[in-house]
């Protein structure tokens, strides 16, 4: 996982990865995680302790997003710091399905909000706004997704920046997927280079509603020394007097 200072180089687009993909939770249906994240850099360590993670799908192919973190920061010589985070809100759409010779296509616009004080490391100071293309196709046991998007970053020092990342995973079970990612950013500061990295990742469904996710990597090119990401999401579907054909959990 590519690392930086609490806010959107932290943010998971698809838990447990960087990389999203363009299926939206499913029409009236809830997504709920509770999870924690680390980047450990040659400069700092961040992440969430928790972060509350909610995703509602309102209308067909759209839904709504937003990520309340908890964040902490222990930058080389500073003393530790907590507290809320830049709040994320954001909306993904898809308008291509995917068919049998053609991918599913969306976009997921993020929108990173300074809540975070900056003058502790827990957030940006400015807003940030990710505007990315998202695709995804499967064959049986196999899926893969990915594309990327350009992050709009002010801020004294900052750079607006690319990233990009591609995913495969694969159905080992009825109830586990393991996956993994690569990774690549375009330098976000000034005295920043840019970063390839990598994660790994695995999903466990105990049942339809309730899923265990965790992903660990780092940067190949880059400053990022490790990265981990750990979260339970439970997946909540509508009354069963409301359901309608086709609903089901993701």
């Amino acid at each position: 996982m590519l690392a930086g200072p609490v806010g959107a180089d932290l943010a998971i687009a698809g838990p447990p990865f960087r990389t999203d993909d363009p299926e939206p939770v499913d029409f009236h249906h809830w997504e709920v995680y509770i999870g924690s994240q680390l980047s450990h850099d040659r400069d700092a360590v961040t992440g969430t302790a928790p972060h509350l993670e909610v995703n509602n799908g309102p209308l067909p192919d759209l839904q709504l997003h937003v990520i309340v973190p908890l964040a902490y920061a222990q930058p080389s010589g500073s003393a530790f710091a907590a507290g809320l985070g830049d709040i994320e809100v954001g909306a993904k759409y898809r308008f291509l399905h995917e068919t049998g010779s053609l991918p599913q296509i969306g976009t997921f616009p993020l929108l990173e909000i300074p809540t975070g004080d900056q003058t502790r490391s827990l957030g940006n100071g400015k807003p940030q706004l990710f505007v990315p293309i998202w695709i995804q196709k499967s064959w049986g046991s196999w899926t893969s997704y990915g594309g990327g998007g350009y992050w709009r970053n002010p801020g004294p020092g900052n750079r607006d920046y690319w990233f990009g990342g591609w995913e495969g995973q694969y159905s080992l079970t009825s109830s586990c997927t393991m996956g993994a990612e690569l990774l690549h950013a375009t330098a976000n500061t000034v005295d920043a280079d840019d970063q390839t990295g990598f994660n790994i990742g695995v999903i466990l469904d105990f049942n339809e509603e309730e899923h265990l996710l965790f992903s660990a990597g780092r940067d190949f090119r880059g400053s990022n020394l490790m990265s981990a990401y750990l979260a339970f999401q439970w997946t909540l579907g509508p009354p069963e007097a409301e359901s309608t054909p086709g609903d089901a959990p993701r």
